[in-house]
C-alpha cells in the first residue's frame, strides 16, 4: 500500500486503505480497537457524533452493492460527514468517461474520501496514485475487500476474544473471492490457522506458497470442518465464472453446501459467517443461516462500526500511521472524545 504521489509528504503513513496485505498485525489490531467505541454509539438514543463534520465521503460504486454501500453511507453519516452517491449506470461513465476522469471530477468537488468498488483488480490503487483524497477499497475484482475482512475478524473477536490459534475454515469459491483474500491476509497475520475448502477448480494454485504453513488446502468438506472454530461461507460467484468449474449446482451443494448435519463436524461453539448476499440452499442451508451459530446479521452491524473506525482514522492529518500507538488506549481516548461531543 504505497503512499500515493499526491501525498508524498506522508512519509511513514498510509492515506489509503487498499488491502490488508500491506497492513501489519499491529495496524489491523489498531483499527479493530478503535471500532469498539464506535459500536458503543449504537446503544445510544442519538447514534451520531460530529467527528467528521465538514468532511465529504463520495461512494463510487461501479458494481452493485447492498451491505457495503449502505454500511459506508451510514458510517459516514453517524460521524456527521456529508455523502455523495455515484452509480455507474446513471453517470457519465455511460458516455465514455474514464475512471480517472471520474475520480478527478469528484476530487475537484473537494471530497475527502473516495470509497470505491470496481470490477477491475487494482482500480482503487490506480485512483489512489492520482488523487489527494483518501481512497478506501470497497472491493476490487477478485483482489481484496479490506473492510469486509476487518469486520469478519472483528465479529470473531467479539465472540471468541482472540484470533491466535483458532481454526478458521473459508468455504466455497475461493478463486473469485476478494473477501477470501482479505480474510486470509488478516487472519494469518493475527495467528489463526486457516483451511480453505472447495472444489479444486475453485481454489487458486500456490496459496501455501503465499501464506505459508498457517494455510491448509482441502477439497474434503468433512475433513476441513473437523474441529473448526469458525466457518466463513462464501457466495458462489457465478457472474465472475467464465468456465465450467463443476458439473452442476446440485453437485456443488451435495459436496460443499453447509448444512446442519455437516456443521456437527465442527466444534459445538463454532461460529458461522457469510459476507452476503447468500444463495440459500446452494452454499448454505436456511437452517444454518438462521440458526444459533450464525453471526451473519452481527457481521452487518459490525460493518458499520469498522467502517466508522476506518473513516475516523484515515481522516486524520497523518492517515493510518506505520507505527501505531497502543490501540486500547486510543480506543479509550476515542470513547472519551465521543462522550464530550455528545
Amino acid at each position: 500500500m504505497a503512499v500515493s504521489a499526491g501525498r508524498a509528504e506522508r512519509k511513514n503513513a498510509m492515506k489509503d486503505l487498499l488491502g490488508l496485505e500491506s497492513l501489519s498485525a499491529e495496524q489491523i489490531g489498531y483499527i479493530l480497537d478503535v471500532a469498539r467505541p464506535m459500536k458503543n454509539l449504537f446503544t445510544r438514543s442519538i447514534k451520531k457524533v460530529p467527528a467528521l463534520r465538514g468532511r465529504t465521503v463520495a461512494l463510487l460504486f461501479f458494481e452493485p452493492s447492498t451491505r457495503t454501500r449502505s454500511s459506508f453511507e451510514l458510517a459516514a453519516k453517524r460521524l456527521s460527514a456529508d455523502t455523495l452517491s455515484f452509480t455507474a449506470s446513471t453517470s457519465s461513465v455511460t458516455k465514455g468517461e474514464s475512471l480517472l476522469d471520474t475520480a478527478k471530477t469528484y476530487e475537484a468537488m473537494k471530497v475527502d474520501f473516495l470509497v470505491m468498488r470496481h470490477a477491475a483488480s487494482g482500480a482503487p490503487e490506480l485512483v489512489a496514485s492520482a488523487v489527494k483524497a483518501h481512497v478506501i477499497n470497497a472491493g476490487d475484482g477478485s483482489h481484496e475487500h479490506p473492510t469486509q475482512g476487518l469486520l469478519d475478524i472483528f465479529t470473531i473477536l467479539e465472540k471468541k476474544r482472540k484470533i491466535e490459534g483458532l481454526k478458521v475454515v473459508i468455504l466455497g469459491d475461493i478463486l473469485h473471492s476478494r473477501v477470501a483474500r482479505s480474510n486470509l491476509w488478516g487472519l494469518t497475520k493475527l495467528g489463526a490457522h486457516v483451511t480453505v475448502c472447495g472444489p479444486s477448480t475453485l481454489i487458486p494454485a500456490g496459496l501455501t506458497d503465499v501464506f505459508g504453513p498457517r494455510v491448509t488446502v482441502s477439497t474434503d468438506l468433512e475433513e476441513a470442518l473437523d474441529g473448526a472454530d469458525v466457518i466463513n461461507v462464501l457466495r458462489l460467484q457465478r457472474e465472475r465464472q467464465q468456465g465450467d468449474y463443476f458439473p452442476t449446482l446440485r453437485e456443488y451443494t451435495e459436496l460443499f453446501g453447509l448444512t446442519t448435519d455437516r456443521l456437527r463436524q465442527a466444534k459445538p461453539d463454532c461460529l458461522v459467517l457469510h459476507p452476503g448476499p447468500m444463495n440459500r440452499g446452494l452454499e448454505i442451508s436456511s437452517e444454518v443461516a438462521d440458526g444459533p451459530r450464525s453471526q451473519i446479521l452481527d457481521q452487518v452491524t459490525n460493518g458499520i462500526a469498522v467502517r466508522m473506525a476506518v473513516l475516523h482514522l484515515f481522516a486524520g492529518p497523518e492517515g493510518l500511521p506505520a507505527t501505531v500507538p497502543d490501540g486500547k488506549q486510543t480506543a479509550k481516548a476515542v470513547q472519551t472524545t465521543f462522550k464530550a461531543l455528545s
